[in-house]
């Protein structure tokens, strides 16, 4: 999605699906064109391949599941867009829901060169990713969990089948990206229960001033599933506008 008001070098956002589901979703869902609109970025909906194990689209987020290579998928795809659009090579971010939030983290691992910072809705690493991160660059990242979530948990108790588990509570993942970011202080926000019939609160714990100025951000969803925030599950916020909050605190 390339919005009207787009310039040459502006920002490039790749959002990538849950597992099982498709882009078109996410683009529905996540009404980030609008937020484009707002702030002149654009925005691809990439589509995960059908992993012939379960017959479901995914994001080999250096899982067991497949040998599909998205990794250099998503990275070539980058690197056409700009090309083809004249979008931004030092602007280029990537979120993601559930399986594309890992797949976030991948890339954040494996393609720091490419991604300047990764934001994660209901994910978390990969136990392949989790043993082995070790990014060339260091870039900030986001995390969104509700600690209700039973599809992925927060404490990090989720099935180890086809790679997905190994990696720990997310409070731990947090800490990986933040003590890689050199980070030196903490500030915590607690937003106002708008919606008290969403049975759920949310506070935001960023931990700043690191390397590059990098941030690292987590919304803690008390009481919140596997949700979208602001779409369904939890109305105190809207997950993108978040998610843009924080890019483009990272812009360079």
């Amino acid at each position: 999605y390339k919005p009207k008001n787009f310039s040459e070098n502006g920002p490039l956002v790749m959002m990538l699906h849950g597992y099982s589901s498709n882009n078109n979703n996410l683009l529905s869902y996540s009404k980030m064109n609008a937020i484009a609109d707002q702030n002149g970025f654009m925005i691809c909906y990439p589509q995960g391949a059908i992993t012939y194990l379960t017959n479901q689209s995914h994001w080999n987020a250096n899982l067991q599941m497949s040998d599909v290579n998205d990794i250099d998928f998503l990275s070539d795809l980058v690197i056409e867009i700009q090309k083809q659009f004249k979008a931004s090579k030092e602007n280029v971010f990537v979120a993601g829901m559930s399986n594309g939030g890992f797949m976030s983290y991948t890339l954040g691992c494996e393609k720091s060169d490419i991604f300047k910072g990764v934001a994660s809705v209901t994910g978390t690493m990969s136990g392949k990713d989790w043993k082995n991160c070790d990014p060339v660059n260091k870039i900030p990242a986001f995390q969104i969990s509700g600690t209700n979530d039973t599809t992925v948990p927060w404490d990090g108790t989720m099935s180890t089948a086809y790679g997905w588990g190994v990696a720990p509570h997310i409070l731990d993942v947090m800490d990986f990206w933040a003590d890689l970011n050199s980070t030196s202080q903490t500030e915590k926000i607690d937003f106002p229960d708008i919606d008290s019939s969403d049975k759920s609160t949310v506070s935001l714990t960023k931990r700043k001033a690191g390397i590059n100025n990098n941030e690292v951000w987590l919304y803690t969803v008390s009481g919140g599933g596997h949700d979208w925030p602001g779409s369904w599950g939890n109305k105190d916020i809207i997950a993108s506008n978040e998610i843009w909050k924080f890019f483009k605190h990272h812009l360079k």
